[in-house]
Protein backbone atom coordinates (compact mmCIF):
# COMPACT_ATOMS: atom_id res chain seq x y z
CA UNK A 1 0.00 0.00 0.00
CA UNK A 2 1.14 3.12 -0.71
CA UNK A 3 1.93 5.61 1.97
CA UNK A 4 0.26 9.22 1.06
CA UNK A 5 2.58 12.13 2.16
CA UNK A 6 1.75 14.17 4.46
CA UNK A 7 1.92 17.45 3.18
CA UNK A 8 1.03 20.78 5.57
CA UNK A 9 -2.41 21.57 4.08
CA UNK A 10 -2.87 17.64 4.96
CA UNK A 11 -2.12 17.86 8.30
CA UNK A 12 -4.28 20.83 9.05
CA UNK A 13 -7.23 19.20 7.88
CA UNK A 14 -6.35 16.69 10.57
CA UNK A 15 -5.70 19.25 12.92
CA UNK A 16 -9.32 21.20 12.15
CA UNK A 17 -10.94 17.57 11.74
CA UNK A 18 -9.38 16.45 15.43
CA UNK A 19 -10.46 20.18 17.18
CA UNK A 20 -13.73 20.39 15.65
CA UNK A 21 -14.37 17.10 16.68
CA UNK A 22 -13.62 17.57 20.43
CA UNK A 23 -14.99 20.93 20.69
CA UNK A 24 -18.25 19.58 19.24
CA UNK A 25 -17.56 16.51 22.15
CA UNK A 26 -17.47 18.99 24.91
CA UNK A 27 -20.47 21.36 23.62
CA UNK A 28 -22.32 17.97 24.12
CA UNK A 29 -21.33 17.51 27.33
CA UNK A 30 -22.31 20.75 28.34
CA UNK A 31 -25.65 21.16 26.77
CA UNK A 32 -27.47 19.69 29.28
CA UNK A 33 -26.45 22.08 32.07
CA UNK A 34 -27.56 25.31 29.35
CA UNK A 35 -24.24 26.42 28.65
CA UNK A 36 -22.79 27.50 25.45
CA UNK A 37 -18.79 26.44 24.86
CA UNK A 38 -18.13 29.95 25.08
CA UNK A 39 -19.81 30.23 28.81
CA UNK A 40 -18.52 27.41 29.79
CA UNK A 41 -14.63 28.57 28.66
CA UNK A 42 -15.53 31.70 30.70
CA UNK A 43 -15.81 29.69 33.81
CA UNK A 44 -13.48 26.90 33.17
CA UNK A 45 -10.88 30.22 33.27
CA UNK A 46 -12.24 31.73 36.19
CA UNK A 47 -12.59 28.11 38.05
CA UNK A 48 -8.73 27.70 37.54
CA UNK A 49 -7.35 31.03 37.31
CA UNK A 50 -9.29 33.39 40.49
CA UNK A 51 -10.58 36.71 39.36
CA UNK A 52 -9.71 37.85 35.76
CA UNK A 53 -10.35 41.15 33.86
CA UNK A 54 -12.77 40.74 30.75
CA UNK A 55 -9.23 41.03 29.03
CA UNK A 56 -7.66 38.37 31.58
CA UNK A 57 -9.93 35.62 30.44
CA UNK A 58 -9.89 36.61 27.22
CA UNK A 59 -6.33 35.84 26.64
CA UNK A 60 -7.13 32.66 28.27
CA UNK A 61 -9.69 31.34 25.99
CA UNK A 62 -8.75 32.86 22.78
CA UNK A 63 -12.41 34.51 22.02
CA UNK A 64 -13.04 37.73 20.11
CA UNK A 65 -14.02 40.84 22.03
CA UNK A 66 -17.70 40.47 20.89
CA UNK A 67 -18.26 36.81 21.88
CA UNK A 68 -16.22 37.35 25.10
CA UNK A 69 -18.70 40.46 26.22
CA UNK A 70 -21.86 38.74 25.29
CA UNK A 71 -20.05 35.21 26.91
CA UNK A 72 -19.79 37.38 30.02
CA UNK A 73 -23.22 38.91 29.86
CA UNK A 74 -24.79 35.97 29.69
CA UNK A 75 -23.17 34.44 32.74
CA UNK A 76 -23.48 37.14 34.97
CA UNK A 77 -27.37 37.15 33.71
CA UNK A 78 -27.46 33.66 35.06
CA UNK A 79 -25.93 34.78 38.47
CA UNK A 80 -22.62 32.70 37.45
CA UNK A 81 -20.13 35.25 37.54
CA UNK A 82 -20.14 38.97 39.60
CA UNK A 83 -18.17 42.12 38.36
CA UNK A 84 -16.31 43.99 40.96
CA UNK A 85 -14.32 46.71 41.06
CA UNK A 86 -10.17 46.66 42.16
CA UNK A 87 -8.16 48.69 44.82
CA UNK A 88 -5.23 49.25 42.30
CA UNK A 89 -7.80 50.69 39.04
CA UNK A 90 -10.86 51.29 39.46
CA UNK A 91 -11.92 51.50 35.69
CA UNK A 92 -10.71 47.98 35.55
CA UNK A 93 -13.78 45.06 36.53
CA UNK A 94 -12.61 41.75 38.07
CA UNK A 95 -14.80 39.30 37.33
CA UNK A 96 -15.48 36.65 39.81
CA UNK A 97 -17.60 33.33 40.25
CA UNK A 98 -20.59 33.45 42.67
CA UNK A 99 -21.05 30.23 44.67
CA UNK A 100 -23.74 29.35 42.50
CA UNK A 101 -20.88 29.64 39.64
CA UNK A 102 -18.40 27.55 41.17
CA UNK A 103 -20.51 24.74 42.68
CA UNK A 104 -21.75 24.81 38.86
CA UNK A 105 -18.56 25.15 37.19
CA UNK A 106 -16.93 22.89 39.54
CA UNK A 107 -19.47 20.03 38.97
CA UNK A 108 -19.42 20.54 34.91
CA UNK A 109 -15.46 20.23 34.65
CA UNK A 110 -15.37 17.03 36.24
CA UNK A 111 -17.96 15.69 33.70
CA UNK A 112 -15.71 17.37 30.90
CA UNK A 113 -12.72 15.96 32.04
CA UNK A 114 -13.88 12.74 32.36
CA UNK A 115 -15.15 13.05 29.07
CA UNK A 116 -12.17 14.45 27.39
CA UNK A 117 -10.16 12.00 29.62
CA UNK A 118 -12.12 9.05 27.89
CA UNK A 119 -11.11 10.31 24.54
CA UNK A 120 -7.71 10.65 24.83
CA UNK A 121 -7.64 7.13 26.77
CA UNK A 122 -6.86 6.17 22.89
CA UNK A 123 -3.35 7.30 23.07
CA UNK A 124 -1.07 5.71 25.54
CA UNK A 125 1.67 7.70 27.76
CA UNK A 126 4.17 7.82 24.88
CA UNK A 127 1.79 9.14 22.45
CA UNK A 128 0.55 12.19 24.31
CA UNK A 129 3.44 13.01 25.61
CA UNK A 130 4.59 13.51 21.83
CA UNK A 131 1.37 14.99 20.70
CA UNK A 132 1.76 17.30 23.52
CA UNK A 133 5.15 18.74 22.55
CA UNK A 134 4.73 18.38 18.41
CA UNK A 135 1.49 20.47 19.17
CA UNK A 136 3.10 23.57 21.62
CA UNK A 137 6.47 23.30 19.11
CA UNK A 138 4.16 23.65 16.08
CA UNK A 139 1.55 26.20 17.92
CA UNK A 140 4.45 28.71 19.02
CA UNK A 141 6.25 28.87 16.05
CA UNK A 142 3.00 29.72 13.82
CA UNK A 143 2.80 32.76 17.02
CA UNK A 144 5.93 33.67 16.22
CA UNK A 145 5.62 33.70 12.63
CA UNK A 146 2.42 35.96 12.55
CA UNK A 147 4.06 38.49 14.68
CA UNK A 148 7.19 38.90 12.33
CA UNK A 149 4.18 38.65 9.77
CA UNK A 150 2.21 41.49 11.16
CA UNK A 151 5.20 43.36 11.62
CA UNK A 152 6.43 43.24 8.17
CA UNK A 153 5.13 45.61 5.72
CA UNK A 154 2.37 44.70 3.32
CA UNK A 155 3.52 42.37 0.37
CA UNK A 156 2.06 39.94 -1.69
CA UNK A 157 -1.50 40.82 -0.45
CA UNK A 158 -0.41 39.70 3.19
CA UNK A 159 -0.74 41.73 6.23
Amino acid sequence: MHRQEITAPRLWTVLARSQRALAMLVEHSIADIGLGLTDFMVLEALLHKGPLTITGIQGKVLLATGSMTAAVDRVENKGLVVRKSTLADRRARLLALTPKGRKLIASVYREHAADLESVVSVLNEEEKDALYRLLKKLGHFAAETLAVRQEEPTSKGRK
